[in-house]
């Protein structure tokens, strides 16, 4: 198959890339070839523009791109880059899905369990969920998703990827920890009672291959485990598997300085359960985070 991947050069991407290469021909956009090169298969193709692709070409799109949402303090000039290089990018992506005779059958785009917003430790909430907390990161997924959306179609399905913490060595959150708790100086943050909705990298990579495959699926899935924890279980959990304490408390007031608005992701949380996967029956991997996380240290 021919299947176009933004996002390629991030965490999922370079791993989807692994599983995909050998039986498609794969076309990378990236704005940096060099880099993409080093670290993504050689036989891909590469372009710097939507426009140097044939969209009547292509069978799916892979829509992974995006401006890491936890890096920098949320300025209006950082919320402004955030939301145009995930909104404005599929938008782009719609137009020309839109605008193909014979478009590709699947669209699969990326957005995040943000769509949610925070929510209390006791509230479940599965794709169906109607009472998101309307806040910067509800916006941005709200808009993200609508973006992809514009691109269904009699010929295109759209499967939207809504994903929790990504756990894995090579990125994301868990390698951001793994320093300082690593040195038994790790611990809750905030109340330590907001849930994190986690999966496993390797759960993350079949679940995509998982909607690729069946395509009858379309829609809101939930990328995340069945079991989410605290994020107190989660700090207690990372410590009992790398054998270090786990003791150093990050009070609210300390993010909220530190890390301005952004810190509402890392203070909140959202008890997320991924109904419609396991309704269509995708087994897990990975369903207790102890077991994830001895699989990621060892």
């Amino acid at each position: 198959m021919n299947i176009l991947i933004t996002g390629a050069t991030g965490l999922i991407g370079q791993e989807l890339c692994k599983f995909l290469v050998n039986r498609n021909t794969l076309t990378i956009l990236t704005r940096s070839e060099v880099k993409a090169r080093q670290v993504l298969p050689q036989n891909a193709r590469f372009v710097s523009q939507l426009t140097d692709i044939d969209f009547n070409e292509l069978d799916i799109v892979i829509n992974l791109a995006g401006e890491p949402i936890a890096d920098k303090r949320w300025s209006d000039k950082q919320k402004e880059a955030i939301t145009s290089s995930r909104v404005g990018l599929t938008e782009q992506i719609a137009q020309q899905i839109n605008a193909a005779s014979t478009p590709p059958h699947t669209f699969i785009s990326g957005s995040a369990i943000g769509f949610y917003g925070r929510q209390a430790a006791d509230v479940t909430v599965d794709e169906n969920f109607d009472k998101p907390f309307n806040e910067f990161s509800h916006q941005l997924c709200k808009d993200w998703e609508n973006a992809a959306l514009s691109a269904k179609s009699e010929q295109t399905r759209v499967c939207l990827l809504r994903t929790g913490v990504v756990l894995s060595r090579h990125g994301g959150a868990l390698k951001k920890m793994l320093p300082a708790f690593s040195w038994g100086m790790g611990g809750p943050m905030g109340s330590g009672d907001q849930i994190m909705s986690w999966i496993h990298i390797d759960d993350m990579i079949q679940l995509i291959l998982f909607l690729i495959k069946h395509t009858e699926l379309e829609g809101a899935f939930n990328a995340t485990a069945p079991n989410p924890v605290s994020n107190k279980e989660f700090s207690d959990c990372l410590a009992n598997v790398l054998n270090r304490p786990a003791f150093l408390w990050l009070p609210e007031s300390f993010l909220k300085w530190a890390f301005g608005e952004m810190s509402d992701i890392l203070i909140y949380g959202q008890k997320v359960i991924p109904q419609k996967a396991l309704n269509a029956n995708y087994r897990f991997r990975y369903t207790s985070l102890e077991e994830a996380l001895k699989q990621i240290m060892h």
